[in-house]
């Protein structure tokens, strides 16, 4: 019996543009004191969509998923913060690593095929569910 290769539809640069926006726009309205919790679930979710599915593709991208374990571990300190108080806000301190992990994103999403990409979103997306 011949093994069926599946098929891989790679990241087009529209997808990229879509996940480049919700990084970057998110960041823009952090930068500028407009950031709430809708911009930042848009960033949480593009990151952790990125990281996990590089880690479940098993990527050799030198660093990527330290810089996005990075990114998260801000935006771990930013959810906690808004959540007691609700002011959301990158600190100035913290922004480096949050650019950082957004160019990282940025870079290996390429790497990546579509299906992955949405099934990772749709697997944390049940995760997040059955945690509420």
């Amino acid at each position: 019996m011949k093994k069926r290769n599946t098929l891989r539809i790679p990241v087009t640069k529209g997808l990229k543009d879509i996940y480049a926006m919700d990084m970057h726009a998110a960041y823009q309205a952090a930068c500028l004191g407009r950031f709430n919790v809708t911009s930042f679930g848009r960033l949480a979710a593009a990151i952790s969509v990125v990281r996990t599915a590089l880690v479940r593709h098993e990527t050799k991208i030198l660093n990527a998923v330290e810089l996005l374990d990075a990114t998260i571990a801000v935006l771990q300190q930013v959810r906690q913060k808004g959540d007691e108080t609700n002011l959301w806000e990158i600190v100035e301190a913290d922004r480096a690593t949050v650019l950082d992990g957004i160019c990282a994103a940025e870079q290996c999403i390429g790497t990546l095929d579509v299906a992955l990409l949405a099934e990772t979103a749709e697997q944390l997306l049940q995760d997040v569910g059955a945690e509420s």
